[in-house]
């Protein structure tokens, strides 16, 4: 499902409670990433949950993004940042704004701030990643 799917789908459910139960379908949806990809360099700083991410660039110069979390609430919103980021170019990731993304699907207004923090650090790693070329995997 891409970014714009999910947007819609968040924008039709006005209660926030919805969103979160929207969140945590997401969350079961994330396909698990295997024991031996969850290594300490593919952990990202910064959230309360654990987190871990694994990516690879194609022969197309395309990223393709894998995320898993120990708290389920945590993998939906992992699904939102994959939606947003894969299938892109370095060039295209350094363009995505995610928090507008973020703000349109009133995930930015009804977070706690230790989740936005968590959301901005996969951000940054992606942005960070890519910007280096994403030449070697962790």
């Amino acid at each position: 499902m891409d970014i714009g799917e999910l947007i819609g789908n968040f924008k039709a459910m006005p209660e926030w409670e919805d969103r979160y139960a929207y969140l945590v379908e997401l969350g079961r949806a994330l396909p698990p990433m295997a024991p031996e990809k969850k290594t300490d360099a593919a952990r990202i700083r910064g959230c309360a949950s654990q987190v871990w991410m694994d990516y690879n660039v194609d022969k197309e110069g395309r990223h393709h993004f894998q995320f898993d979390s120990d708290a389920l609430i945590v993998k939906g919103l992992l699904y939102v940042v994959h939606a947003i980021f894969e299938g892109k170019t370095a060039e295209e990731i350094g363009r995505i704004e995610a928090e507008k993304a973020f703000d349109e699907t009133g995930l930015s207004a009804n977070l706690s701030s230790q989740r936005l923090i968590g959301l901005g650090s996969a951000v940054a790693r992606i942005k960070g990643l890519a910007k280096r070329g994403m030449d070697s995997p962790p």
